[in-house]
């Protein structure tokens, strides 16, 4: 079922081709000008230079072919030769009568479905989540739902940092700080009980007291050398399997990771696989042997790296006695360290070899901040060359940064990094307040007015970050992001709120939803920002952005409220007209709830 976009385009290019010129030039878009049609097609000016013809004469031509059809109401030249169409009101009716009855609200899927892989959120173990994991959330949550949406096989990946030097230095101060988990490692080495000593190490580490032991371990390795080095010693002892230090890093997994699903419930967001670092890391020596036998590899200064440069790619560098020289661009991925240890780039690396085994995909998205764009441009080209996955088959979705007022990074008034569950928190409290303030949600229950605050909350959340393209950056403004007034996730929903209430009072009456016959202006307008929706969805999708649907969802909230104003529902002037205008109602919101569900955001029953 093609939108009416795609009907004419068809139709246009049909008339094109019949005058001896190419269908493609047949493109027609949204009119630049609603108030003089509803789309327009500018073809006629690139075919005149192709034609070498004025571009009014073939214009004309291509409106004379289109005469006789039926879904336009009007075909009008204007300018040097645009094309203005308008549909007819039995085309326009007949299109959102067939959006209504489709499950998809208009949005047709993907005719060649593949296999994704979305690796977002990259939570780190032991560590609190903070504001920096909001956005990589948010948008690979989308990101997934659109996927799924279309078609495609989707599988989110949390994609957990566990396995790097942090785990050392926590070893370390666990053991220095509980006496009871050095025995527990003292004992395990000497052949002890793993259950017990499990059950021992359980009851003394939870993530509170990572939270409250990594900071000053971290900053002690910065000026300790010995301290830093039996970190790393403890790093590599883990790595190699140390029984004792697996134990305890397996702690260190379980408490982190039921925080995490905590934090990520919280906003809506889950994960179809909880791998981590750890996952790819067997599988490394063997890569390593691959790398080696395909020749990738050469010596460094005794490190073992991959160039992924092209010819000819080069970059000027700043050395730190100030002189410039010419290197490689993007530099060569360091796969072993001179001291042997694999690299973060390495494990990414065999992720992705892991990835291929397992799941085969055809499509894998990068949900990380811009600022690794480098890093992954560097592992993507050694999975090219390598022959692990085609360069274009791996995508990293950059994104901009949360920022505070100054418009640097988002930060606590102390200056510190906010944890997640303390902005979801923040969040909550405002959102309550706001629905106090604005006289909503008196009547619900406790339980039930808490819920709905939640959800105003994530709204407010989510929405103010999808609402703008994912590579620009935005400033966190907690009163503007919930209020129910402007461009926000919680005037969505009170705008769908508002419409089930409607409705409700339609039942209460006996009015039920009818045919929809577009008459009026309000009700063309409607119905053709519905019908706008399976382009929105395509555009999300091709150009991994979310904001394509949530300007969408604004568009039809908004529209909605025009129409709501300028044309009675439930005091109609007929009953037909009654159920045609309860019908677009329904339509609105079951597509305003189709599309806020593909941003994650869930709508509450009454406010």
């Amino acid at each position: 079922m093609s939108d009416l976009k795609a009907l004419l385009g068809e139709a246009v290019g049909a008339a094109f081709a019949q005058a001896g010129l190419p269908a493609a030039l047949g493109r027609v878009t949204p009119s630049d000008r609603p108030d003089l049609a509803d789309f327009q097609c500018n073809g006629a000016l690139a075919a005149a230079k192709q034609a070498g013809r004025p571009p009014r004469e073939i214009a004309g031509q291509i409106v004379a072919a289109l005469s006789t059809n039926s879904a336009l109401e009007a075909i009008e030249i204007a300018g040097p030769g645009f094309i203005n169409l308008k549909v007819s009101p039995v085309a326009i009716s007949a299109r959102a009568n067939a959006i209504a009855a489709d499950p998809r609200l208009g949005a047709e899927p993907t005719t060649a479905p593949r296999r994704v892989i979305i690796d977002y959120g990259g939570p780190n173990v032991a560590k609190p989540m903070h504001v920096g994991h909001l956005r990589s959330s948010i948008i690979g949550e989308s990101l997934k739902r659109i996927h799924r949406f279309r078609g495609d096989v989707t599988i989110g990946d949390a994609h957990f940092g566990d396995w790097g030097f942090q785990m050392g230095l926590l070893i370390l101060a666990t053991s220095d700080e509980i006496p009871a988990v050095a025995q527990v490692i003292a004992g395990l080495d000497a052949g002890g009980d793993s259950a017990a000593a499990e059950s021992v190490l359980r009851a003394h580490v939870d993530l509170p007291l990572l939270e409250r032991l990594y900071p000053p371990a971290a900053e002690r390795a910065k000026h300790e050398p010995e301290f830093r080095d039996a970190a790393r010693k403890a790093t590599a002892a883990l790595q190699g399997g140390k029984p004792s230090y697996r134990l305890i890093w397996q702690v260190f997994a379980d408490v982190s990771r039921v925080a995490l699903k905590r934090d990520f419930h919280a906003l809506g967001v889950d994960f179809d696989l909880w791998k981590g670092e750890s996952d790819a890391d067997p599988l490394i020596p063997e890569m390593i042997a691959d790398l080696e036998a395909k020749g990738l590899l050469e010596t460094d200064q005794g490190a073992r790296i991959l160039r992924v440069a092209g010819a000819n790619e080069t970059k000027k560098k700043k050395l730190d006695d100030g002189s410039v020289v010419v290197v490689e661009s993007p530099d060569p991925l360091l796969v072993v360290s001179r001291d042997g240890s694999a690299m973060y780039g390495t494990t990414d690396l065999a992720t992705i070899w892991q990835r291929r085994r397992d799941f085969d995909p055809q499509l894998i998205l990068y949900c990380v901040d811009q600022r690794q764009a480098e890093h992954f441009e560097q592992v993507f080209r050694a999975a090219a060359k390598a022959g692990y996955m085609p360069r274009e088959d791996l995508v990293h979705i950059g994104f901009g940064t949360m920022n505070g007022p100054d418009g640097k990074p988002f930060k606590t008034r102390e200056g510190g990094v906010l944890k997640l569950a303390d902005l979801i928190a923040m969040t909550n409290e405002k959102a309550a307040a706001r629905l106090h303030e604005a006289g909503l949600g008196a009547e619900l229950a406790e339980d039930e007015f808490q819920a709905t605050a939640h959800k105003v909350a994530v709204a407010a959340l989510k929405f103010a970050d999808l609402q703008n393209f994912r590579g620009t950056s935005y400033v966190f403004d907690l009163d503007r992001f919930t209020s129910f007034e402007g461009k926000t996730g919680p005037y969505l929903l009170y705008q769908a709120v508002r419409i089930k209430s409607l409705l409700r009072k339609a039942g209460e009456q006996g009015a039920r939803p009818g045919a929809i016959a577009i008459v009026e202006p309000a009700e063309r307008e409607l119905a053709l920002v519905l019908d706008a929706f399976d382009s929105a969805v395509i555009e999300a999708d091709e150009k991994s952005a979310p904001h394509c649907i949530a300007e969408q969802a604004f568009r039809l909230a908004q529209t909605y409220s025009k129409f709501y104003a300028a044309c009675p529902v439930l005091i109609a002037p007929d009953e037909a007209t009654k159920g045609s205008r309860l019908a677009l109602s329904a339509t609105v919101l079951a597509q305003l709830e189709l599309a806020l569900g593909l941003l994650g955001i869930e709508t509450p029953e009454r406010m």
